[in-house]
């Protein structure tokens, strides 16, 4: 979700994954399609998914967040529980922080976009309230400048429950 120009979604596949790439933005899908024509990516809004309920088997969502307004998370949350299947997995990846970054530049191209960092205590708090159970959070600092944003990053890992509730597959 949040899916970009789609390498997370290539990089997946090329992992043997059974995806698909989804995004707000008409440009990004256009670009993905462009960039990954033997993957299917569609438009949709994390806060209103196009989905059935319990149709996927896992959600990988890196820094598919930083666009959104702290008052919206708990709508895409509960929406990603919503579409999960039982023991489906959340991979979140976003940006650490309490600031709003105003942008005017981005890849050498005029923006006037908000960026939101968040912290991981919480980013878990909204994931928790949607019913899914954390099984991992991982903070790391940034990578060199030429590489990626100078900014800490957090990675959340986490499921949704089973049918007996605890988040643990449901005994045979």
């Amino acid at each position: 979700m949040g899916c970009g120009p789609g390498h997370v979604a290539r990089y997946l596949r090329d992992a043997g994954t059974t995806v698909f790439g989804l995004d707000l933005s008409p440009q990004m899908i256009e670009t993905a399609r462009r960039l990954n024509p033997d993957i299917s990516f569609r438009e949709g809004d994390m806060m209103a998914l196009d989905l059935e309920g319990r149709t996927l088997a896992g959600i990988a969502a890196f820094y598919a967040i930083v666009n959104i307004p702290k008052e919206s998370l708990p709508l895409v949350f509960r929406e990603m529980e919503r579409v999960l299947q039982p023991g489906g997995l959340l991979l979140l990846a976003f940006h650490t922080g309490d600031e709003v970054i105003q942008e005017k530049e981005l890849w050498g191209r005029p923006i006037s976009m908000d960026f939101f960092l968040f912290r991981p205590s919480a980013i878990r708090r909204y994931i928790e309230a949607a019913a899914l159970f954390i099984e991992e959070t991982i903070e790391r600092g940034p990578y060199a400048p030429e590489v990626e944003y100078q900014s800490r990053r957090a990675y959340i890992f986490a499921r949704k429950p089973d049918s007996d509730h605890s988040g643990k597959p449901a005994q045979q």
